[in-house]
């Protein structure tokens, strides 16, 4: 079926009663009562035709792994005997289908030796349910003559935690009562060692509200804080899923729990007498709520994946109300707990009845972790180079295991080399660091990946990394460097051209000769440049990189040379003359001028983070710097452009450069965002990250043209359209708390401007 969600986790429900009478439990004290006309225990059949239609279900949807989690009820009054069948049954059938991942939730009453044997056989893993200290524990979970069950759950834990059965211990599930003092109950549950700890909202709707002693507006969220306090000031000791699940979604990543964030749904329960349901919990909502009419007798799992209940619940972000779509909070809240919605009037089309607590968590934990979970490389440029210096380095380990010997012995050789240069020096740093070694790496993994022949062989560019780096770090070692396409290009430094070349001869030597001179030797034919700093020698075919040097102009490389350069969405301009040179020199010194004294500190940015200028044939049609497929530092600045659009084009250019530097190494937004928003300069909604990137450049350019005295210009710097764009973006719930520093960033920016 077309977008049918295939069912990874099964709730097997061995047996239907059970040995406490907990009075929070939704099985047997909350609307839904049909445990009565249900057998007790699991039939044979029901078994063996559940496993059946799981493995005919994994094998149709290629699933690599399922979970079956057997439940009830007490799922150990099922007895060893039972059990092991449906370990047996299971494992049969979803052998050579897809992994069989088995786990048991229980009180731990039943749990003995002779049960964990046979689960260390099969692998179960277990989890308890216990809800803290003996006073909170008896507050709930008592056997139905009010004795306490703390001290025999206690036993269970400690059984588990033996050396022959603590692989299996899985965790201890809480079930959140704010009447207990929350530091008592968590420091219970660590103490007993658990492998993870799950704290569980207890479960109501809006029909039968929760607990709130005194009537207090966020008992549970104050409850839950308290606890991530303590938890956070011993170094989170245990991993405590509902904590970690919100600094997931805060930080970009996924739900780590079905009662939070906008994952679909991939469960389906079998009960006793084999009926196929819905998620257990919806029994807290009214008689029948997680009935589907469908049974592992009659029906596949697909006819229940298609069924509108589980659909409903598969739909993530269109699946929850309209006010919490609107939510800033909701990608890491998804609405909460499906069965937490349900009103009578409006079903489960509504917020969550733990929503202001909710909201309070995800907002509180967020507060408290904002500055730690930050990515250091939003406000620290030093970080952000280290950071893109680090992922050039991993695309270039990358495409040398990908190549796994088929570069050939000119590619081991350079490597070697590479890694010799690396023990013995930093020279290979600013080679690397080059923005069109990245266009360079990127092309030459794609087309490894896809079976392509590369642009050039992909051992002689790497030669002449090591050749730059050796001649930069004025090294005492050769290089043999192949020709391509019969020059002799060197990143950062320059190319010889094909006359300079020894006919003949299809490779040559590279030697450093110091202060950045070098000597290329083929054949019997031998060329020197004094370095990268010294004239052009273009009759004897030299064309080296050269450097801005007009006044006020920052340090930077004009590279006209570079054969991987080609990376912009604009034709490269052809290479300039001395005179043309001379031109854009005095042409970026006035655009320099309009940058400092308009907005200084956004001036001294792009000065610090621009390394390389290549100029282009023709404009981009918004007019901005063009940022190509390269790394970062470098800019693609048209040769039309007056003072003042190159100005523009500098500042907004590398805004854009800059920010994509950033998502390249920060989560500043989620990927799996589903949101589309309306501004005001775009004739249809746009996702975050093209929100995002307006307004990083829309904020500059305000600046810039308020700093010029213009700043009610129409067009990219209107402050009033960008104003309203921060505040919508500042709403989404896409951001993370990186994307959020960031924006904070921009209101400082606009504000110092227009205000400053």
């Amino acid at each position: 079926m077309t977008g049918l969600i295939a069912f990874r986790e099964i709730v097997l429900k061995v047996h239907s009663r059970c040995d406490l009478a907990c009075d929070h439990c939704y099985v047997y004290e909350h609307a839904d009562q049909s445990w009565r006309a249900r057998p007790k225990v699991i039939s044979e059949e029901a078994i063996s035709r559940t496993a059946s239609r799981l493995a005919e279900h994994a094998g149709a949807h290629s699933l690599p792994s399922v979970t079956v989690i057997l439940h009830g009820g007490e799922p150990l009054l099922a007895g060893p005997a039972r059990l092991r069948l449906v370990c047996e049954e299971f494992t049969r059938a979803l052998d050579g289908v897809a992994a069989l991942d088995l786990r048991i939730h229980t009180n731990g009453l039943q749990l003995s030796s002779r049960v964990l044997d046979l689960f260390v056989e099969y692998g179960v893993k277990v989890g308890i349910s216990l809800d803290g200290d003996r006073a909170a524990n008896d507050r709930h979970r008592r056997f139905a003559d009010g004795r306490s069950s703390h001290p025999l759950v206690l036993r269970a834990v400690d059984l588990l935690r033996e050396e022959r059965y603590r692989h299996l211990y899985l965790g201890l599930l809480c079930t959140v009562d704010v009447a207990n003092d929350p530091l008592a109950v968590h420091d219970a549950l660590t103490a007993l060692g658990p492998p993870r700890i799950d704290y569980l909202l207890p479960h109501a709707t809006w029909q039968t509200p929760p607990a709130r002693p005194d009537g207090a507006g966020t008992p549970y969220a104050d409850w839950l804080l308290r606890i991530f306090d303590h938890w956070d000031r011993q170094g989170r000791p245990v991993p405590v899923r509902l904590f970690s699940s919100v600094l997931s979604t805060l930080a970009g990543g996924a739900s780590l729990t079905e009662s939070l964030g906008l994952a679909p749904t991939d469960l389906v329960v079998v009960e006793t007498d084999g009926t196929l349901e819905q998620v257990d919990s919806l029994k807290s909502a009214y008689e029948g709520a997680a009935a589907t009419g469908f049974d592992v007798f009659s029906h596949s799992f697909d006819q229940v994946a298609a069924h509108p209940g589980v659909r409903a619940r598969q739909l993530g972000l269109a699946g929850v109300s309209k006010e919490c779509r609107e939510c800033p909070v909701v990608r890491s809240c998804g609405g909460g707990l499906y069965t937490h919605r349900y009103k009578p009037e409006s079903g489960f089309d509504n917020p969550s009845v733990y929503c202001a607590d909710l909201q309070a968590l995800i907002e509180g934990i967020e507060a408290r972790t904002m500055r730690t979970v930050t990515a250091a490389e939003v406000s620290d440029p030093a970080e952000l180079a280290a950071s893109q210096q680090e992922l050039t380095s991993t695309l270039l380990a990358q495409l040398h295991s990908d190549l796994d010997g088929r570069g050939g012995d000119e590619w081991d050789r350079a490597w070697a080399l590479l890694g010799e240069i690396e023990q013995s020096s930093d020279a290979l740093d600013p080679v690397l660091d080059h923005p069109y070694t990245r266009s360079w790496l990127l092309g030459t993994l794609e087309a490894v990946r896809e079976g392509r022949s590369c642009e050039a062989d992909p051992a002689g560019q790497l030669a002449a990394v090591a050749a730059a780096a050796v001649v930069g770090g004025e090294l005492d070692l050769t290089v043999r460097v192949p020709y391509q396409d019969g020059r002799l290009s060197l990143p950062t430094l320059g190319r010889l051209l094909p006359a300079a070349t020894a006919a003949g001869q299809t490779w040559a030597e590279v030697r450093a000769t110091g202060e950045g001179g070098f000597v290329v030797r083929s054949g019997r034919r031998e060329w020197r440049t004094g370095g990268p700093g010294g004239p052009d020698d273009e009759a004897a075919g030299w064309q080296r990189v050269r450097r801005l040097t007009a006044e006020g102009v920052p340090q930077l490389a004009l590279d006209d040379v570079d054969p991987y350069r080609d990376c912009f969405s604009m034709p490269l301009h052809r290479r300039l003359g001395a005179r043309q040179v001379a031109d854009w020199q005095a042409k970026l010194a006035r655009a320099w001028a309009l940058l400092g004294a308009a907005v200084p500190e956004l001036a001294r940015a792009a000065a610090a983070g621009l390394t390389t200028l290549t100029p282009l044939e023709k404009e981009e049609p918004d007019g901005v710097g063009s940022v190509g497929r390269h790394g970062p530092g470098a800019l693609g600045i048209a040769m039309s452009y007056s003072a003042d659009a190159t100005a523009l084009a500098l500042l907004a250019g590398y805004r854009r450069a800059r920010l994509r530097a950033l998502t390249e190494v920060a989560d500043l937004y989620a990927l799996d965002a589903e949101w589309l928003h309306e501004v005001p300069w775009r004739e249809r909604p746009v996702p975050v990250s093209r929100l995002l990137a307006d307004v990083y450049e829309r904020v500059a350019v305000a600046a810039y043209r308020a700093g010029r005295a213009d700043a009610g210009a129409s067009g990219n710097g209107s402050l009033d359209d960008t104003r309203r764009a921060m505040e919508r973006l500042g709403g989404a719930a896409e951001l993370t708390s990186s994307g959020k520093s960031l924006l904070a960033g921009l209101w400082s920016e606009l504000e110092e401007a227009t205000h400053g």
